[in-house]
């Protein structure tokens, strides 16, 4: 995430996220389940601007109208962490430009947590460690340790245990979702758990070399197919990006984004391109060309 002071508050650039793999373990009692995943941050951003108020309120705006800004959202939910577990009495009002979408698993609510508890230890004067903070993201949300860690991270547990991957070079995406989302339980719940975990070996040294060839062969996320039984538009967005011819294509997360791995930043645009042209997709679909962060 990018933070940087701004008219006597704190803007922050909270980036998306895509999963290289995802694997599904058991599940735990307390009803999640044990992950393996491999995580990595790419240039598709929201942008929160957050400024301290002397009531000790937190408030949360947005210019998305689909979104909750009350006290379910992770961003209200992570400032009020922050303020008791420090005993913090000033509040804050959060401003929130939303550009990832919604639901549709690239954890744009997670790095919002992320980067609300990050503007608030500058703006309070705090001093947390990114350890420290990493802490209470996990307390927050399964994903929301993760951008603590960024640009690329092996992450299990239900997420929350994050060790830190090497990128060999910069990866070129094109990202493309349908126009509505699946929420994670209802994906979860089509799962068939494996008996044999899928090893994620494979995309992590390919990712650590740069060796994009290979990242796309390794590419592999349990969840896609419990994904597209529940939303077929998923599959044929899917289908349309493959018959492109990229290093690579899955969905990332629960869904519904699918996103295709190419070899460079001319590859992507070409890629991009002919899916918006309409005769590839055969639908409407939501496309950006990023780049992983570095």
């Amino acid at each position: 995430m990018l933070i940087r002071r701004r008219d006597g508050g704190v803007q922050v650039r909270a980036p998306a996220k895509v999963n290289l793999f995802l694997e599904v373990h058991r599940r735990r009692p307390d009803g999640y389940h044990d992950l393996a995943t491999l995580m990595v941050t790419v240039g598709l951003y929201d942008t929160l601007d957050v400024r301290e108020t002397p009531d000790g309120t937190v408030q949360l705006s947005c210019d998305h109208p689909g979104l909750s800004t009350g006290a379910d959202n992770l961003v209200v939910r992570a400032a009020q962490l922050l303020r008791s577990r420090f005993n913090v009495k000033q509040g804050a009002a959060v401003r929130l430009e939303k550009r990832i979408p919604l639901a549709a698993g690239l954890a744009g609510g997670s790095s919002d947590a992320a980067a609300t508890l990050a503007a608030l230890d500058r703006l309070w004067g705090l001093g947390l460690s990114k350890g420290q903070l990493a802490q209470l993201g996990a307390e927050v949300g399964s994903d929301v340790a993760f951008f603590f860690h960024a640009p690329a991270a092996w992450c299990t547990g239900r997420g929350e245990i994050v060790e830190p991957s090497a990128v060999g070079r910069p990866l070129d995406l094109v990202l493309a979702g349908p126009s509505a989302g699946l929420s994670t339980a209802s994906v979860f719940g089509a799962l068939t758990v494996p008996e044999t975990p899928a090893d994620g070996a494979a995309a992590r040294a390919a990712l650590a070399a740069g060796d994009v060839s290979a990242l796309g062969r390794a590419l592999f996320n349990r969840l896609e197919e419990p994904a597209i039984g529940l939303y077929a538009e998923v599959g044929r967005l899917r289908q349309a990006l493959s018959e492109l011819g990229p290093a690579g294509v899955l969905m990332s997360g629960s869904g519904t984004t699918v996103f295709a791995l190419t070899d460079g930043p001319a590859e992507a645009m070409r890629v991009a391109r002919a899916l918006q042209s309409g005769r590839e997709a055969g639908c409407a679909a939501r496309v950006h060309v990023v780049r992983s962060c570095d």
